[in-house]
């Protein structure tokens, strides 16, 4: 565990966790602020729950505070689901093999679904979190359990981080010592077998929506455009063409923007969209 502390520790440097981070309660877990709340029951505006899926370093409360009660304030049932947790670091979690986070999401799915009896359930992910539900809809079942992927600065086709993935081809072995201690940091690396494997064939499943929302300020998903989609049923975002003043960085897209906040929603329910501009900076 020692030998890994130096990668959480550049990890955190750059991708910013805030320093509060709790464990997270998981998709069982108590309520908190009106999200995993087994009690709830979607309604006829909302049929589907809504499934929130954090990104590396983050957890099912850290990634979601903001944006979890945003949708149970529109009537959503949301849950957030948790994954990735290695042995020692509470807390920061999104580490473990990506493979097997998908994994825990179909259990997590199908608490869900059997708990408020929907069928298919929407997911809203940020960074791995956008990505890893199209390993789960790809190889376990998934995707006709899903009606909508939102994918807030997702890694789709892995990150070079800013450049920063170029040392692992400069110190031996360190391609290696990075997969055996954080395997959900390597899988994200571009050009990795797990990328490979997740991106062979298209990007997209049949009879899932999919929104990838991108700010081009991203410095941790790079280049941004990386996670952008390709295929049928797909919309690309980059909210700098809904609001050209906004700043975003890759944590502070999926935890507190507001504008990326509203065009998630408008994807959750595209029959009732309405304009996200900078006015939904205040909204």
């Amino acid at each position: 565990m020692r030998s890994l502390l130096p990668v959480v520790a550049l990890a955190v440097a750059v991708v910013a966790v805030p320093g509060t981070a709790t464990a997270a309660p998981g998709v069982a877990g108590t309520v908190s602020r009106g999200w995993n709340d087994y009690s709830c029951k979607p309604s006829a505006a909302h049929p589907r729950p809504v499934v929130l899926v954090h990104g590396t370093l983050e957890n099912a409360t850290t990634n979601w505070w903001a944006f979890a009660p945003y949708l149970v304030n529109r009537g959503y049932c949301v849950y957030s689901s948790d994954y990735g947790k290695l042995p020692g670091l509470p807390g920061f979690h999104g580490l473990g093999p990506i493979a097997k986070s998908a994994e825990k999401l179909a259990v997590d799915v199908d608490t869900v679904l059997a708990a408020t009896g929907a069928e298919k359930v929407d997911i809203v992910g940020h960074s791995q979190g956008g990505m890893m539900p199209r390993q789960y809809m790809k190889f376990n079942g998934g995707a006709k359990k899903v009606g909508a992927l939102v994918a807030i600065a997702p890694s789709n086709h892995g990150t070079t981080l800013s450049g920063l993935t170029r040392l692992l081809d400069l110190v031996p072995g360190a391609r290696d010592v990075l997969h055996g201690t954080a395997p959900g940091l390597s899988d994200q690396v571009v050009g990795s077998d797990f990328m490979k494997r997740l991106n062979e064939g298209g990007d997209t499943v049949p009879g899932v929506r999919y929104t990838v929302i991108a700010t081009r300020y991203d410095e941790v998903v790079t280049p941004y455009a990386t996670g952008f989609l390709s295929g049928p049923d797909v919309r690309n975002v980059l909210v700098q063409d809904l609001c050209p003043i906004d700043i975003s960085l890759h944590l502070t897209l999926g935890t507190i923007d507001r504008v990326a906040f509203h065009e998630a929603a408008n994807a959750l329910d595209p029959d009732h969209a309405t304009p996200a501009n900078c006015a939904s900076m205040v909204s």
